[in-house]
């Protein structure tokens, strides 16, 4: 809980240390066709101006930590997105999920260029030496998942690589086919995870410097892990953002090369090594691949090999729904930027897909598969069950969106690959991986039934749910002539929980199934009480950033300005915090309040207007 440090904690000493200082489209019809071209596939071939970067070494030789303190009052390493993209909502492109979405229309037209484009990146992936640093990771099948589903269920354990994450193969490849004079000035990559400890192992086996720029919001166990592999790291930046361009910046200064996470042919290269080793180790007809998407490297990668060997197997993106930047730039035949992208899968947590992933993407990939937190937190828990290892959320991913898939098409007896990219999980998230992940198997779901306010009214209630598996109730009486009653109850199918619902209408007693809602899985369940008219209260849902400080920054824009009502903070780890807060404004002051919250850089929503608020809540 960085985020609630009231001050930020005394800087270490410089030994041997750097210290850098800086200042709507919905879903309408859930059967549209889809336009698929199955012929011969082939494939076409900024940093804002505020104050420069000072830096004061304490030792020229620094070993193998640079630690970047950030001072943020000029914020120099804002990296500006391009003034001509599109910013468009995450929620403004839904459909059910395991529906095959954001399908790109194919050009008939196949140039000559295009084929030799396609015949580079098929030869080149072919002949690629990533196997000097990676494993040819196994193809297992899901034994359970399997019977379940009534399809064979393959996982690419890409998990199993030494650094545990499939990002491995793309940075060894690109700089393993540096020209020995530019890999003896050594490289430099941004990530705040996989990428990075790639670059690191990489750098190690073909023997160059690497320094690596992770923003100062990056556990411990992550930089330990990179300086573990021999690599310089600099801690700077409250944001990939601003360590993307520290890092850009530098290698500049020192003509180092920059390598990039995913959008650079090399790089994407290399992630199609994956692409070809499933051909090779797969047995009998195989109908799809299932690979989640961030930034796009790695599905651009598997299908420049996939679709030139194998026309007809499918390959399908997935991607969560509230980080879903691959499937809106497919829709809008462009790329789009996120206003604010979900950092649950923080892997794939991309808020722009890369120029070469997406028009690779746009001319060979069959769709995108989108699926809630609770679906992958529900894979997760197959994974383990299935292997006794621990994916990360955006290793889990592509197996959330195989299921999701072969359930809404109701397929059976395909063979299907789910790509399980990595898994370095973060502990402090298996509290809510293991809270929602039978929500995710739809086996729990959480309700909510109104009751009059008065004498024997809940004891009616207790008699009708008492042959029900209860996980969790929350009952608080109130003044007012009606009370709610939030609970969770284990189910297994949907006619369950509809005969659940049917009894207590039956008794007439209203109920809600609030299962869906994020707003009541992470906060108000936790804030069940009696009715609570503040006035003038607005109710926003906050990101805040763990980090020290964060909340006395937050402290420092609204208060002693306004008086805060409601607090409720839920940690996620490193990707940050959600916070539901409630501020009363008054309505002349609502654009000074609003100014306010744009201005302190934390992503928010507001929330007033919820209806699932209004009912736990008033």
């Amino acid at each position: 809980m960085e985020a609630l440090r009231l001050t930020p904690p005394q800087p270490l000493p410089l030994s041997h240390k750097e210290r850098v200082s800086l200042s709507s489209t919905s879903f309408v019809d859930p059967h549209i066709s889809m336009k698929v071209n199955l012929n011969l596939p082939c494939i076409r071939g900024a940093v804002s101006n505020s104050k420069p970067i000072t830096a004061q070494v304490s030792s020229p030789a620094a070993t193998s930590l640079e630690n970047a303190v950030v001072s943020s009052y000029t914020s120099s390493f804002a990296a500006a997105p391009s003034a001509s993209r599109k910013k468009v909502a995450s929620d403004s492109l839904q459909y059910p999920s395991g529906y095959l979405g954001a399908s790109p229309e194919r050009s008939m037209h196949k140039g000559n260029e295009d084929v030799t484009n396609a015949m580079e990146y098929l030869t080149n992936i072919l002949s690629s030496k990533v196997c000097d640093v990676a494993i040819e990771s196994p193809l297992q099948l899901a034994t359970k998942l399997s019977e379940r589903l009534g399809n064979q269920v393959w996982l690419k354990r890409e998990d199993l690589q030494p650094v545990f994450s499939f990002k491995l193969r793309g940075a060894y490849n690109m700089m393993a086919n540096l020209p020995k004079e530019q890999l003896e000035r050594g490289v430099i990559c941004s990530s705040a995870g996989n990428h990075a400890q790639g670059v690191a192992l990489s750098a190690k086996k073909l023997g160059c410097n690497a320094l690596i720029a992770m923003p100062v919001t990056t556990p411990e166990i992550k930089w330990r892990s990179v300086e573990g592999l021999g690599a310089t790291v600099v801690l700077v930046g409250d944001a990939y953002d601003e360590a993307q361009a520290y890092a850009k910046k530098r290698a500049k200064e020192e003509v180092r090369t920059f390598v990039p996470p995913f959008d650079h042919p090399d790089v994407i290269i290399g992630q199609g090594t994956v692409g070809m080793e499933i051909v090779r180790q797969t047995q009998g007809p195989l109908h799809a691949i299932f690979v989640p998407v961030g930034g796009g490297g790695l599905i651009a990668g598997i299908a420049a090999y996939v679709k030139r060997v194998s026309p007809k197997v499918k390959i399908i993106g997935v991607e969560p729904f509230d980080a879903n930047a691959m499937a809106l730039s497919l829709h809008h035949g462009e790329r789009v930027m996120l206003e604010q992208v979900g950092g649950f899968a923080d892997g794939v947590a991309v808020k722009e897909v890369g120029e070469e992933t997406f028009r690779i993407c746009r001319e060979l990939v069959d769709g995108v598969v989108l699926v809630s937190r609770d679906a992958i937190c529900a894979s997760i828990k197959d994974m383990f069950e299935e292997k006794r290892s621990i994916l990360e959320p955006a290793g889990a991913l592509a197996l959330a969106g195989a299921e999701a898939y072969c359930k809404y098409y109701g397929l059976k007896g395909k063979n299907v690959v789910a790509i399980t990219s990595g898994a370095n999980m973060n502990f402090d998230k298996l509290r809510e991986v293991t809270e929602l992940a039978n929500v995710g198997r739809q086996q729990e779901a959480v309700l909510a039934t109104v009751l009059p306010e008065e004498p024997g009214s809940f004891k009616q209630f207790c008699e009708l749910v008492v042959t029900m598996n209860i996980t969790e109730f929350k009952y608080r009486s109130n003044s007012d002539k009606e009370a709610v009653v939030l609970y969770s109850v284990g189910v297994h199918t949907v006619s369950e929980l509809e005969a659940m619902k049917q009894i207590m209408e039956s008794s007439q007693l209203r109920s809600f199934n609030l299962t869906a809602s994020d707003l009541v899985k992470d906060h108000l369940r936790y804030l069940m009480r009696g009715k609570s008219n503040v006035e003038n209260e607005v109710r926003c849902r906050f990101v805040f950033p763990e980090r020290p400080g964060a909340l006395m920054k937050f402290l420092d824009t609204f208060s002693p300005r306004w008086n805060i009502s409601l607090f409720h903070y839920r940690g996620q780890g490193e990707t940050g915090a959600n916070v539901l807060v409630g501020i009363q404004v008054s309505k002349r002051e609502e654009e000074e309040f609003v100014s306010r919250a744009d201005g302190l850089g934390y992503d928010y929503v507001m929330v007033n207007d919820d209806k699932n608020f209004q009912l736990l809540r008033h």
